[in-house]
């Protein structure tokens, strides 16, 4: 590309991309104001509402919109990529094979059935898929991960995102509720929530109402669910591509941002990284998925999330359930 092709496609994205970031800093401003409430999930909101406010339609789907295009899909992908600094293969291995077994078939038996809630409830599209990967890997990376992957329609990624920010949100409340009657200790736990609960930041929100031991516990089991979103993704890839799209469209076996995410995960298992350089890895991995989903929210119309509003609701409350049973599965895996 020229250097003058450069400069026009920069010309034509930037003020998209200035908003996205300003959508994301809004989004900061609000989460630190309401600590509950999360970073990504309020930048993901103030984007809805800028798409359902009519006078910035025309803003939006003209002007802004390449930049936007890019912070929904170049930027979410690089935000995965860094996503994988999360992870350590030492730390995943403390947990013991038979546990790591068990969350191995754990997301696979979850994404399965939480697919299979997802058709029969009739969710539209690829709504059904992309709401399998959130509940049953990580939350909303796990469906932006899936969506690029598939080349979805960026209008089915809003019911799944909606579904994976309600329920993970009522996680906080609900589950450390519900401990005492299972008769979880702390450790316990922690290891519930890293199984059954979605994003990142929905697993620590909850698991910290029990203390440090029962963070650790779940970060663990959380992270380990993470490391699966690459051969998940993959599989679904592939599936993609052998079965082809309606243009003929093929995508790649493995997505170039997964292996990205791979060598993150390597870089933070075998090379000694500061914490200074960690900490700054959080925030940019943050900032561009804080972006990407404010991008989303901007590309999606509450009158056609209304469609399948009721189904979803459904689906998801079914799934949740069933996930927080095959979460206690792995309480009980862990303890023998």
């Amino acid at each position: 590309m020229s250097s003058s092709n450069t400069r026009s496609a920069l010309v034509r994205t930037l003020p998209g991309l200035l908003l996205a970031g300003a959508g994301a800093a809004a989004g900061y401003g609000i989460h630190a104001i309401l600590p509950g409430f999360p970073w990504l999930t309020a930048a993901l909101v103030l984007g809805v509402i800028a798409g359902c406010i009519p006078p910035f339609r025309p803003a939006l789907d003209g002007g802004l919109k390449p930049g936007l295009a890019v912070s929904s899909r170049r930027l979410l992908r690089l935000g995965i990529v860094v996503l994988g600094l999360q992870l350590s293969l030492a730390n995943i291995v403390q947990l013991g094979w038979l546990t790591i077994v068990a969350i191995v078939a754990l997301v696979g038996v979850s994404f399965l059935v939480t697919w299979l809630i997802g058709r029969a409830f009739r969710l539209e599209g690829d709504q059904a898929v992309l709401f399998a990967a959130g509940f049953s890997i990580c939350g909303v990376s796990a469906v932006g991960a899936m969506s690029a992957a598939r080349g979805s329609d960026p209008k089915d990624t809003g019911t799944p995102v909606a579904l994976v920010t309600l329920y993970g949100t009522l996680a906080i409340v609900v589950l450390p509720a519900l401990a005492p009657v299972f008769g979880l200790n702390d450790v316990q736990f922690g290891h519930w929530v890293g199984a059954s609960v979605h994003d990142v930041g929905q697993v620590v929100a909850t698991a910290q109402t029990f203390g440090t031991a029962a963070l650790a516990a779940a970060i663990v089991v959380k992270l380990t669910r993470v490391l699966m979103l690459a051969p998940m993704v993959a599989i679904t890839s592939l599936n993609t591509r052998r079965n082809g799209t309606a243009t003929g469209k093929r995508p790649a076996i493995v997505p170039l941002f997964i292996l990205g995410f791979l060598v993150m995960v390597l870089i933070r298992s075998f090379v000694p990284l500061p914490v200074a350089v960690l900490d700054i890895a959080n925030t940019l991995q943050s900032v561009l998925l804080a972006m990407a989903l404010f991008g989303i929210g901007a590309s999606l119309r509450l009158e056609q999330l209304a469609r399948s509003g009721v189904r979803g609701l459904g689906a998801g409350l079914v799934s949740w359930i069933v996930l927080l049973g095959l979460g206690l599965g792995i309480v009980w895996i862990a303890g023998q």
